[in-house]
């Protein structure tokens, strides 16, 4: 990828409204076609990890996409990209924050996406000392709307990247932090 050494640090606290033409994508699932770029590139991101265990796509919300961005461009105005506090939210959310590369939706969605060697399916839990709240968030059946901004901060040379879900992911509504390299 594009550095093996750049810190990056990834949280969730996992706890509507579609439009658009329906266009198929490479995951099968319909991604509207009138949606900006990024958002056709989380959305496909989103619903190719669905598709990938058998659950089905999420629908683009302006509404969690507008809640999304109020919330970045507030972390990038006041508190420097740092991570929002999602606890009282009414949706699930994913966040990642990366120092010194530019972030896209597809990087962001994988590397929530790598949670899921944690996760044991069996008992819809994840593994002794490890978390896995950002990739059931991604994957939660019962999810079916989806919202994402990104905010960009110059003087600090990071990003924030987060994802709004509607409903929440149930089983994830317990904060979750990691920190690794990516």
């Amino acid at each position: 990828m594009v550095s093996a050494l750049l810190p990056l640090l990834a949280l969730a606290i996992c706890h509507g409204l579609s439009y658009g033409a329906a266009a198929p994508n490479s995951g099968g699932a319909p991604v509207p076609a009138a949606l900006p770029t990024a958002a056709r590139e989380f959305l496909q991101a989103h619903n190719q990890a669905r598709a990938a265990v058998g659950v089905g796509p999420l629908k683009w919300s302006e509404m969690l996409a507008n809640a999304t961005s109020r919330v970045a461009r507030y972390q990038r105005i006041k508190m420097g990209c740092q991570f929002a506090n999602l606890t009282n939210s009414k949706y699930g959310g994913n966040q990642l924050w990366a120092s010194g590369v530019a972030v896209t939706p597809l990087m962001a969605v994988d590397h929530w996406v790598q949670q899921k060697i944690y996760y044991n399916h069996t008992d819809n839990s994840c593994v002794s000392n490890h978390q896995c709240g950002v990739y059931t968030q991604v994957v939660w059946k019962k999810s079916l709307e989806l919202g994402c901004a990104q905010a960009s901060c110059v003087k600090e040379q990071s990003s924030l990247t987060i994802c709004f879900y509607n409903p929440p992911d149930r089983i994830a509504v317990v904060k979750s932090t990691e920190a690794d390299n990516y």
